[in-house]
């Protein structure tokens, strides 16, 4: 996901210390997550406004999955999984039919493999 921020701050919606305690934590695929937030986390402060939650990103060093550490109260950690999960099948899926179109148009201009 590039370099993201160090956190400097605590959202005011997040409540300390109970709502930093028992954090929803994750895994999704990095290259989706970049294509949900950007880059460089860019979208990361509307996702926590819209959630009134507070996230965590740590990119797995062994893999291509990013952990998720969501912080926040029960139901707000519950809503932004969700939404977190939902919006990376939504990109998984748009992902595999960009994939699925573009194999077809190259087998329509006849570059695709050949099948013997």
């Amino acid at each position: 996901m590039g370099t993201l921020p160090a956190r400097k701050d605590i959202p005011p919606w997040v409540k300390v210390p109970e709502d930093l305690k028992d954090p929803e934590v994750f895994q999704v695929q990095t290259r989706l997550l970049e294509a949900i937030f950007g880059p460089h986390g860019s979208g990361i402060p509307n996702f926590e406004k819209v959630c009134k939650a507070m996230l965590e990103l740590n990119v797995l060093e062994s893999s291509d999955l990013t952990e998720v550490v969501v912080y926040g109260s029960y139901l707000y950690k519950l809503r932004s999984r969700w939404m977190l999960q939902s919006l990376a099948e939504w990109h998984r899926q748009r992902q595999e039919r960009g994939i699925i179109k573009l194999e077809e148009a190259m087998n329509a201009l006849g570059l695709g493999p050949e099948m013997k």
